[in-house]
């Protein structure tokens, strides 16, 4: 496996670019847009702490275990949210796809499955990973179907796992996509795209 470099990628919907400081306000706007910081089962960054969220990312950059990127809508040329590569292991060939987040007026369109489309095309037929994985809050049952939609499977829960932002303690349910399911995987996400919504 190749090591995650900061890169563009490129799609008729969105454009993956890497986050920088400079998208503070940009991402801010975007979370604001159904107050998405209130939802507790993500990591969606309150206004004020915007900055930090963006800092944080850029470190684990930095140690090489992130790469963060924003989502810029194509047609409207705002950043309508945020996805990263996170949990970088490139001894065993694996990446996660996660800390993903998109403004209210955007979910449920065409930017989720052409942003996970590039990410997975990315990190399978450029980085060469073997497994992609994914992860989320167990009470995450809407992030819970659209990973399933991906085509992923369930690896099962890691029981009492991380902390939420509200102090209590949550289960998480790990999902991944081989190497061997991605032609699959490509095949369907590019369907879902071409269909008519």
């Amino acid at each position: 496996m190749r090591k995650p470099e900061a890169v563009t990628l490129y799609g008729r919907h969105v454009r993956l670019e890497p986050m920088h400081a400079e998208h503070e306000d940009a991402l801010a706007d975007a979370a604001a847009d159904g107050e998405l910081w209130k939802l507790r089962v993500t990591s969606v960054p309150e206004p004020d702490q915007t900055a930090i969220y963006i800092a944080n990312a850029l470190m684990g950059q930095q140690d090489g275990t992130m790469l963060p990127f924003v989502v810029r809508e194509l047609a409207s040329d705002e950043i309508v949210g945020s996805t990263r590569y996170h949990d970088i292991v490139t001894a065993v060939d694996r990446v996660e796809i996660g800390y993903t987040w998109y403004a209210r007026r955007v979910q449920r369109s065409a930017i989720n499955t052409e942003c996970k489309l590039l990410l997975l095309g990315h990190a399978f037929d450029t980085l060469h990973c073997r497994v992609v994985g994914f992860r989320t809050d167990h009470m995450n049952f809407a992030s819970q179907r659209a990973i399933e939609r991906l085509g992923a499977k369930r690896d099962g829960v890691i029981r009492h796992h991380a902390l939420r932002r509200d102090g209590s303690v949550r289960d998480t349910v790990m999902y991944s996509i081989t190497s061997a399911e991605w032609p699959d995987v490509k095949a369907h996400l590019a369907w879902q795209l071409e269909r008519p919504r």
